[in-house]
């Protein structure tokens, strides 16, 4: 069965969108914001500490008062089950998740 034209639009601007994503998100970072670059997990899999491109080492809440503060890029916080939560900027790049980022 063929793709209609619906399918091959939508697929093209999915692909445009990530390139645009991937474009935006390395130029966005400000001079006084850091990246996180790896986490640290428990053994249920859940993220407890995240290391910086600075080489900081910060705990779930040091990083969620610094992604407050904005001195996180490409993170957001928000709250889910009566707690706030960190997570990437939904950008559409798989990679750039802090779930799928390496672990130290």
């Amino acid at each position: 069965m063929t793709r209609d034209r619906f399918e091959q639009a939508f697929d093209q601007y999915k692909q445009q969108s990530q390139s645009n994503a991937r474009k935006e998100s390395f130029h966005q970072q400000t001079d006084n914001q850091e990246r996180i670059i790896a986490v640290r997990k428990n053994g249920d899999g859940d993220i407890i500490a995240f290391k910086t491109d600075s080489g900081r080492e910060l705990d779930y809440l040091e990083a969620l008062s610094e992604a407050k503060e904005g001195k996180l890029a490409h993170v957001d916080v928000f709250e889910r089950y009566g707690r706030e939560i960190i997570r990437s900027e939904p950008d559409g790049i798989r990679e750039n998740n802090l779930d799928n980022l390496n672990t130290f």
